[in-house]
């Protein structure tokens, strides 16, 4: 979602403007939706002022920007807020010489929106009660394992075709379900190398091996009220 934000006529005045001259991004190192949002702007060669949340502190000008104060949430130069990942991914990628994520059609790219919808859905909802099964007692696990291994199953299926999700190159799909598939392979390792996913189990590795998930998984300090971000990435 994208909206304006004047924090000279806000009741709350922005605590701490961009100090780099950049857009300013409020990120999560470990969140999968920042992972997203953050891989998309490294591929891109979109430079950031990085400020880095502490999700259990969460600081007051992110809070004053987003009223629902998750990550990633990227301020522009211009006032204008975007804080969802899909759309700061959509956003770098209308960029001049971005990658060509969304398909070569509408019909691919209508199919990697329903893609996306369902892991940032079901999947997603599968993906935390299996990480958290102390959380949610009410969903055995077994039944949440098996929710997450048709998922899964059908990710693999789609790779009969190529590589990656769509065929011969990354697009806007793989990138955007990867972290989330990375989380549940990380849950249990044994469990994931053991899992009828061979082709996924591939996918993974290489998606792992994508030149911009290093620069997107940088460790930045974390950031306070008052304080700069840091420059991200470093070399642009």
């Amino acid at each position: 979602m994208m909206r304006a934000v004047n924090p000279t006529a806000d009741a709350h005045p922005l605590p701490t403007p961009p100090q780099l001259g950049l857009p300013v991004l409020y990120s999560f190192r470990r969140c999968p939706y920042a992972m997203r949002a953050r891989m998309a702007l490294a591929a891109c060669g979109v430079a950031v002022e990085l400020r880095e949340v502490v999700l259990r502190d969460k600081p007051a000008s992110l809070r004053v920007v987003s009223p629902k104060a998750t990550v990633p949430v990227l301020v522009l130069p211009d006032g204008t807020v975007i804080d969802q990942s899909l759309a700061i991914m959509d956003w770098a990628l209308g960029h001049p010489g971005a990658p060509a994520w969304h398909g070569p059609d509408a019909a691919s790219q209508q199919a990697m929106q329903a893609l996306v919808a369902e892991n940032d859905g079901a999947f997603k909802q599968a993906l935390d009660r299996y990480k958290y099964p102390e959380r949610h007692p009410e969903h055995p696990r077994a039944d949440v394992y098996a929710q997450g291994v048709r998922w899964l199953q059908g990710l693999d299926a789609r790779l009969q075709h190529g590589p990656w999700l769509w065929g011969a190159q990354p697009l806007l799909a793989d990138v955007a379900v990867f972290p989330f598939v990375r989380q549940w392979a990380a849950v249990d390792a044994q469990a994931w190398e053991a899992g009828p996913w061979p082709r996924l189990r591939t996918w993974l590795a290489a998606c792992q091996a994508l030149p911009w998930w290093d620069t997107a998984m940088v460790r930045p300090a974390p950031w306070e009220d008052g304080t700069a971000g840091v420059r991200w990435p470093a070399n642009r």
